[in-house]
């Protein structure tokens, strides 16, 4: 019943763009109709972008993709399932539900570009480490996700990981998002016991605790710093003591 009402109330517009068509009007008249369309029923509060969308000129003609580094288009437009028949006025937020199976995407958002265009911005999982998968190392990212990412194309100067060790990746992201330049010394995590992290920063080995935040791995820099004014360095600093920070030197 409703799908009659919308067909019928929709002719109208469905002539009027086939009466241009058969006229050869140039790009002004066909956008000078399309003005007029989303004037007219995009404003409606439900029915407008259900009518807008039976008209030939708001079919999908482009996908544009934003934000994708290491996921690669040709992977991404089958999961859409969107072809030239569909109308840019269709539910968006299935769209986006869609990339979500990706195992790179994190998060996507997708809008309309007036009259035939698709624009997707990705938010893909950033690789934090280096780990052993299938005799060969793989990204993958702080929730210990797999990352499909060709190492051929994308060579990626990352820590590796002894195990996929979801406390260390947990780790390395959050020292990625707030301290980068510790987290660049990071080389490689091993983890010689249940109740101990250890992290090379080049020749220097950090001993912490699977829970260790950020601040507390900050804590290196003041006694580096210390013994650095003391023309000395450390080997070893061991930070799974509460309130203190054991350095063993050469």
């Amino acid at each position: 019943m409703a799908a009659g009402w919308f067909a019928r109330w929709t002719a109208p517009w469905q002539e009027r763009w086939a009466a241009l068509r058969e006229r050869r009007l140039g790009v002004g008249g066909r956008i000078a109709l399309g003005a007029v369309a989303v004037a007219v029923l995009g404003g409606a509060p439900w029915w407008g972008p259900l009518a807008l969308s039976r008209l030939d000129y708001f079919h999908v003609r482009r996908i544009a993709f934003d934000g994708t580094r290491f996921a690669r288009t040709r992977d991404l437009l089958p999961l859409l399932a969107v072809d030239t028949l569909e109308s840019v006025w269709q539910p968006l937020p299935p769209l986006a539900d869609r990339l979500l199976t990706h195992p790179l995407v994190a998060a996507a958002r997708v809008e309309r570009r007036l009259p035939g265009t698709l624009v997707i911005t990705v938010e893909e999982r950033e690789p934090v480490a280096l780990v052993p998968q299938g005799g060969r190392l793989a990204p993958a990212d702080g929730d210990a996700h797999i990352l499909p990412i060709d190492l051929a194309a994308h060579p990626l100067d990352l820590p590796v990981v002894a195990t996929v060790d979801t406390a260390a990746l947990r780790v390395l992201d959050a020292l990625r998002r707030d301290a980068p330049t510790l987290y660049a010394r990071v080389t490689q995590v091993s983890r010689p016991n249940a109740q101990e992290l250890r992290f090379a920063l080049g020749a220097l080995v950090v001993r912490t605790r699977p829970e260790v935040t950020v601040a507390r791995f900050r804590d290196i820099l003041l006694v580096e710093a210390d013994l650095a004014r003391q023309q000395r360095r450390a080997l070893e600093l061991d930070l799974r003591f509460r309130d203190q920070v054991i350095a063993r030197q050469p």
